[in-house]
């Protein structure tokens, strides 16, 4: 057992979380127990992942997206009330981490799929894309195995633009939503870009530019932080840890 306060000032420590512009408050969201024996990781705190939660007798949820975004709608109504409801009924604590979880040097959503991929990182991108890894694989792979790969490790077929090399060496990576970031991998000289979503630019990005552009899935490619970090707790601190992976196909 923990002290539900020890759990979350040690994760805005190690998450660093007040470096961070986000679109979301970092940290503890909604308030539970005082003192932690389970806890639940998840990407998105959805309903079905509250109530496989409370199934699971959680005492505490860290998720990759929580609640409280820019520019919703602030009123507690439908859906929200809902899923407010059942954690403040159950006394569940919600903890979500955007993107202090996304950066991490070490359990972040990029490393951990870099490692995933077997992808060796040698940098960030500069300026607007910083949160874009940079690197290469030890041997270069055709663009179908690097396909091939994606689907094997993610367990999710991924949407490929093809470019002109033949062979994949430096690839630029950036998981979740930042499809938008592809013009700065192009201008970095990779062969590849991976990321988890596609817009309808990237399609004629990737073939004027010949740069591969692969879309493995927003959920498929943040899975691992959240993960990651609830496997941290279960070591540093006296908890269980359960990671459900909801099944999402975006």
């Amino acid at each position: 057992m923990a002290s539900s306060k020890n759990i979350v000032e040690f994760l805005n420590t190690e998450l660093s979380v007040e470096l961070f512009k986000d679109y979301c408050p970092n940290g503890l969201q909604v308030e539970g127990k005082e003192e932690v024996k389970k806890v639940v990781s998840a990407v998105t705190a959805s309903q079905n992942v509250l109530t496989r939660s409370v199934e699971l007798d959680a005492d505490m949820l860290i998720v990759h997206h929580g609640y409280f975004w820019k520019g919703e709608d602030q009123r507690i109504q439908g859906m929200k009330r809902n899923r407010l409801k059942c954690l403040l009924q159950q006394d569940i604590s919600l903890l979500a981490y955007h993107l202090p979880l996304d950066a991490h040097p070490e359990y972040g959503n990029n490393t951990q799929l870099a490692k995933i991929l077997g992808i060796k990182q040698s940098g960030l991108l500069s300026g607007e894309a910083d949160l874009v890894g940079v690197g290469h694989f030890e041997n270069k792979l055709l663009a179908v195995e690097l396909a091939q790969l994606i689907n094997t490790k993610l367990g999710r077929e991924p949407l490929h633009i093809p470019g002109n090399s033949a062979y994949i060496d430096k690839v630029a990576w950036c998981t979740g939503g930042a499809q938008s970031y592809f013009n700065h991998a192009i201008e970095s000289g990779v062969d590849a870009y991976i990321t988890g979503e596609v817009s309808e630019q990237n399609y004629h990005l990737a073939k004027e530019s010949g740069v591969h552009f692969f879309a493995a899935g927003h959920h498929a490619t943040e899975r691992y932080g959240v993960l990651a970090i609830g496997d941290l707790l279960s070591r540093k601190f006296d908890v269980e840890h359960v990671f459900i992976d909801e099944n999402n196909p975006v």
